[in-house]
């Protein structure tokens, strides 16, 4: 698949206008080789399941997969990411998924100018609200994001929530492995669990993905969704993966300037 279109989404004259208009003017950051290489063939090492999805916030989760994508012997599929963010810290982090919701929808096209479109919140008073620790300014704000991660724009509602919520025991939060993390669940026609975690790394920070497919809530409890004999078709896990490696590859090469101007303005 051609990850690099060099066809950017549509902006306003009013975004033109705006400081952070130069990010999306700029050429999109390249995704490392290493990366690239895994796109078209499926991890043979599973990712973690999600019943032990605490091992992925310690970092006791080496045997299973750190890098790639596929499906699980029980048919749902996994996304897992690593990405080394140079000058970035876990403050600009818990920032930037707060800002991005809020405010002109150029915010969420600088982070990938040729797939993103909008992310609006729900509770912008929420998302604003400077008596809220910024970690836990996203919890409960569901997010009305388009976006193309390859099979063209998708609308989706991703509902940030609180770590607990999700089963996560919170305790594991602020360790050597996982100093902060955004945790959230798309549960519509396909449920997705996303779990992204940071923690200080040689001048900046480890950013770790982790989606699982096919995971959803009934009766208040995340569990496997599929009906019986069913998979999740491997198109998908690749596509995901294949935007995953893009945007974040993007975002930490633009994450600590945008910072830097824009801290102060939410």
């Amino acid at each position: 698949m051609e990850l690099f279109t060099g066809k950017k989404v549509g902006v306003t004259n009013e975004e033109k206008a705006l400081p952070y208009y130069k990010f999306f003017e700029r050429d999109m950051a390249k995704i490392p080789e290493n990366k690239l290489a895994l796109v078209d063939s499926s991890s043979t090492v599973e990712g973690v399941p999600f019943e032990q999805k605490d091992l992925f916030l310690i970092g006791d989760d080496k045997d299973f997969c750190q890098l790639g994508y596929g499906v699980a012997t029980n048919g749902t599929g996994f996304v897992c990411n690593e990405t080394y963010m140079p000058g970035v810290t876990s403050e600009m982090l818990d920032w930037w998924f707060a800002w991005q919701g809020v405010g002109s929808d150029l915010r969420y096209k600088i982070w990938d100018p040729e797939d993103h479109y909008f992310s609006r919140s729900d509770d912008v008073k929420r998302m604003c609200n400077a008596g809220i620790p910024m970690n836990q300014r996203i919890w409960g704000i569901m997010n009305y994001v388009l976006e193309d991660i390859g099979t063209g724009p998708m609308l989706m509602r991703l509902q940030f929530k609180r770590p607990r919520d999700l089963g996560f025991d919170e305790s594991l939060i602020g360790g050597e492995k996982c100093q902060s993390l955004a945790a959230g669940i798309i549960d519509d026609d396909l449920s997705v669990v996303m779990v992204h975690k940071w923690y200080p790394h040689d001048g900046g920070v480890m950013f770790c993905s982790h989606f699982w497919i096919g995971y959803g809530f009934i009766d208040g409890k995340i569990v496997r969704k599929l009906p019986k004999g069913e998979k999740i078709p491997i198109e998908f896990p690749k596509y995901l993966f294949s935007h995953n490696i893009k945007e974040y590859t993007n975002l930490a090469a633009i994450l600590p300037e945008v910072y830097a101007q824009n801290k102060d303005n939410f």
